[in-house]
């Protein structure tokens, strides 16, 4: 259960209402936002409690979240919650672009020199891969970590790299990672998400390759119950029946999501679609249903790429890209984020 008071209440109050649950054993966390006091009972509330609760006056209503996740929940914040990744906002308005390679490898400068010049906010690249065949190239590691970040530095921009295992914390603290990603194959690695909450880093948390939705969330809420301040939550397709593209992109979970909770979403149709020219169309698509970002791959030469060569894309399909969200960005009352400066060194 959420409890919203009315604005203004006072912060005794509020205490009051919350020793009063946890007095019957029931766990209450406070939300951060400002506009109202709002707090969550993370456990099960007797009926008969409940009812004390909602007749407080200073109490304005009640909210049982559709899932058993709380932090998550739409009703758990006044106003969608934003993501600050290195200067860059995601969400409350704003679109952004994530860009660069699925791996980092040798041309890693002049990949981000190009995303830089295509107009987008955030520099992408994998530096520990998650491969399903064992022989395949499994990342630099720690020289990736440190040659992604150098990339960003040199053009300005925040960077984002996928993090598999606990073990891996200290490597993207040391190299200042600001975004640490969680790949759809670790969506329920709980000991890696608790992990990497109490980091202080934002986190872009893809969706599993079948994971429902409220699987989804409750994987947010191990994030969100252990500190994390900046969740942003990435669809990328799920595993179905069709084999034409390599995964299904469903783009009808954004209205849902805006209705259930707060968090920003992105939208990674490149793994979705595994081709592409589909990347473009695709794109445009998410923004249009309310997508807060795009996340696409970028090579200065798909030939020569070390994962994912089938779907990256040329600087001027970024382009293309980046100019077509701005137009949807706009469309749908919301506005292009403006790309951070470039450092005075560079």
């Amino acid at each position: 259960m959420i409890i919203r008071f009315q604005p203004g209440t006072t912060a005794a109050d509020v205490q009051a209402v919350r020793e009063r649950l946890e007095s019957e054993g029931v766990r209450t966390i406070l939300s951060p936002e400002s506009a109202r006091p709002i707090f969550a009972a993370v456990d099960k509330v007797p009926p008969t409690l409940q009812a004390e609760i909602e007749s407080n006056e200073r109490v304005e209503s009640t909210v049982t979240p559709k899932g058993a996740w709380r932090l998550a929940a739409r009703s758990f914040r006044e106003a969608p919650s934003v993501a600050d990744i290195g200067g860059v906002r995601l969400g409350a308005g704003e679109v952004s672009i994530i860009a660069g390679p699925c791996s980092v490898d040798h041309l890693m400068e002049e990949a981000a020199i190009q995303v830089r010049r295509g107009g987008a906010h955030i520099l992408r690249g994998g530096a520990y891969k998650p491969r399903t065949s064992p022989y395949s190239f499994q990342g630099f590691g720690k020289e990736g970590l440190r040659k992604l970040k150098d990339a960003g530095e040199k053009v300005g921009l925040p960077v984002v790299s996928e993090i598999m295992d606990a073990a891996h914390v200290g490597p993207f603290v040391e190299h200042d990672i600001d975004c640490l990603q969680v790949g759809a194959r670790n969506m329920q690695n709980f000991t890696l998400l608790k992990a990497i909450a109490q980091v202080g880093k934002p986190v872009l948390l893809k969706r599993g390759l079948a994971a429902t939705v409220d699987e989804w969330l409750y994987s947010a809420e191990y994030l969100l119950a252990g500190g994390c301040q900046g969740v942003v939550l990435c669809e990328r397709g799920i595993r179905t029946f069709e084999t034409a593209t390599r995964n299904t992109l469903d783009l009808t979970i954004l209205p849902l999501l805006r209705e259930i909770t707060h968090l920003p979403v992105v939208v990674d149709p490149a793994h979705a679609a595994g081709i592409a020219s589909l990347i473009t169309p695709l794109s445009r698509a998410s923004v249009a249903v309310g997508a807060d970002g795009i996340a696409v791959e970028v090579h200065p030469d798909p030939s020569q790429a070390r994962s994912d060569a089938d779907q990256a894309l040329l600087e001027g399909e970024l382009v293309q890209i980046v100019a077509e969200a701005r137009v949807m960005a706009a469309v749908t009352g919301r506005r292009l984020h403006a790309q951070p400066r470039i450092p005075d060194k560079a």
